[in-house]
């Protein structure tokens, strides 16, 4: 409907052109909006207000020199100028009844546009560092980042989806290192497994499986392996550093090719279980892309020269810095330590380099909160190599917190003690998992309450909205039942029938599905599609309590029958959307 509407004053300001009221080179940005309050129309434009400045008129008399050339329009009752010179429209009983028409005829394609159409956008998200499996905090990350990229698909974005695999670094090392002290224990050694280790039962398991391929070939002494090692937490020393240390003699003792052979071990193991898992999960990816590769092409090489070129890199205490300072960041960083080693941050810089370089107009990453300190470096780096960082959005999102029972679940994951996301899943189940992720905004706290997302009731907005879906099936399999049939092309000329308060809500209702796709794609909050889902649901389900749908009538059944089937499809469309499924039995 606002597309309608946006079309209507369009043609206006084109005729004001015409008759030279507003310049002939101006393009006009229309924007509408639900008034807030009631006796205001059904939708309200402010676009008199903002292209008065130009014009020899006030707002008002602008606005109304719009409402006279504006297009006659079945849709639209009345048009009143209002305030300081908002235009309001007060649309048709046949607006709102033409909407179950159009729903019928789009099928799954209703509230999908072109906004978006030949415009590029890259959306990474989840990018959890292969140590371990997915928990439930990496959960929300993944439905939300794939919401969001279906959603901006959905107003005709060419969305590319983008899993950054970090599968060079310390982090790596460690595990690689845990995976090893495991094996070794299972080749009847005795090891002092370290306060930073991973702990995780999954250690365990990739060891087995080495074991058992390659025997003890990979065996070594823990005797040798222990020797002069600098003391751990538990022997009041530093465990990061002792874990350093530990990784440097499982190099020494195993040699390259031995040790490369179990960090890529681990490193494909734990991949392929996270992509198991995501697949489960519904969220699938074009491209899962390779920190490693990062230097092996040079990108990393290449990104520090463009800062060094730029002169934005100074040397210091034998390492080199970037002086993102310059940009507003708290303190300068390291890009290269003394050691001659590349930083974690120097692979970000030439990631993000890489992202612009393929041609991307916009960059959308999906980051955990705790990551917000990493937003303005990375910004600053990008403006240093003479990129535009407003090309870059950060979306953060907060933890998501567990509760079983009533009481909070703890989480490590170097502990091991942790609640996989396949755990929840099998659970809860993936649709509850997916619509309760995103109920709420990014970067708001959540509590997931297991025992609510496995109930079976109003209080559980999941199984509200898909019950809903259900229920319209079921009146269909009851109209089958009863010999009768529904004739659809009857039931869109006897819309007019629909006058009851509940049928003119729920059109209503339906009318406002295509805008709160597009609000929740441009504003990145699908939380906006799942709280309009439990409101039409609502409305439906009030419906069905108050009214009777398979009468004797044909003509208000049919009617009838059209309308509540369009509220099915628009459900229907709305939970595909968050990649929940539409039962038609519960």
């Amino acid at each position: 409907m606002k597309q309608k509407l946006r079309h209507l004053l369009t043609q206006a300001l084109k005729a004001l052109q015409a008759k030279h009221v507003l310049p002939v080179e101006e393009t006009f940005n229309v924007e509408l909006d639900r008034p807030r309050h009631e006796g205001q129309g059904d939708l309200a434009s402010n676009v008199a207000l903002t292209l008065a400045s130009q014009t020899s008129m006030r707002p008002r008399e602008l606005a109304q020199r719009i409402v006279e050339h504006l297009p006659a329009s079945a849709l639209v009752r009345r048009v009143e100028v209002a305030g300081p010179g908002f235009i309001n429209f007060f649309l048709s009983e046949n607006a709102f009844q033409a909407i179950v028409e159009e729903i019928l005829e789009a099928g799954h394609s209703f509230g999908r546009s072109d906004i978006g159409a030949h415009r590029s956008i890259q959306v990474e998200f989840v990018s959890a560092n292969p140590t371990g499996p997915l928990h439930v905090g990496h959960g929300r990350g993944a439905a939300y980042g794939a919401a969001v990229a279906d959603l901006l698909e959905a107003i005709g974005y060419n969305v590319h989806r983008e899993y950054y695999v970090n599968d060079a670094g310390r982090q790596m090392n460690i595990l690689a290192t845990s995976v090893w002290l495991r094996y070794l224990e299972l080749c009847g050694e005795t090891v002092v497994f370290p306060a930073s280790g991973y702990a995780g039962a999954y250690v365990r398991d990739i060891a087995a499986a080495l074991k058992h391929e390659l025997g003890a070939s990979l065996c070594r002494s823990a005797a040798d392996v222990a020797m002069q090692l600098p003391a751990d937490a538990a022997q009041g020393g530093d465990a990061e550093v002792h874990v350093d240390a530990l990784i440097d003699r499982a190099r020494t003792l195993l040699g390259n090719q031995q040790y490369q052979l179990i960090y890529q071990r681990a490193l494909t193991d734990i991949l392929a279980d996270i992509r198991e898992d995501l697949e489960q999960f519904g969220v699938t990816y074009d491209c899962w892309f390779s920190e490693h590769s990062l230097t092996a092409s040079g990108a990393v090489k290449r990104a520090i020269e463009r800062l060094r070129a730029s002169g934005h890199v100074y040397e210091k205490d034998k390492a080199l810095w970037f002086r993102s300072t310059d940009y507003r960041d708290e303190k300068d960083r390291v890009v290269v330590r003394e050691n001659g080693q590349t930083t974690y941050f120097a692979s970000d810089i030439a990631y993000h380099m890489d992202k612009l370089e393929r041609g991307f107009e916009r960059v959308i990453d999906i980051w955990g909160a705790d990551h917000h300190g990493y937003v303005p470096r990375v910004k600053a780096a990008l403006s240093a190599m003479g990129d535009d960082p407003s090309r870059l959005d950060v979306l953060l999102v907060q933890f998501a917190i567990l509760y079983r029972g009533g009481e909070r679940v703890q989480m490590s994951t170097r502990s091991g003690e942790f609640v996989t996301l396949r755990e929840l899943r099998e659970e809860v189940g993936k649709d509850a998992a997916r619509f309760f992720y995103v109920m709420r905004k990014c970067e708001q706290h959540m509590d997931f309450d297991l025992d609510l997302a496995k109930s079976q009731s109003a209080d559980n907005p999941v199984y509200y909205v898909q019950y809903a879906h259900a229920r319209v099936c079921s009146v269909f399999r009851q109209l089958k039942e009863k010999g009768l049939r529904h004739d659809r092309v009857n039931g869109n000329a006897h819309l007019p029938l629909l006058t009851e308060p509940h049928e003119q809500q729920l059109l209503a209702a339906l009318g406002r599905y295509p805008e709160v796709v597009e609000a929740a794609a441009l504003a990145h909050e699908p939380h906006q599609l799942c709280h309009y889902l439990r409101e039409l649901a609502n409305e439906f389900h009030t419906y069905y309590n108050a009214h009777t749908f398979l009468v004797e009538a044909s003509d208000l059944r049919d009617a009838r029958l059209n309308l509540i089937d369009a509220t099915r499809q628009v459900i229907a469309n709305g939970l595909g959307l968050l990649s929940v499924s539409a039962p038609e039995r519960m």
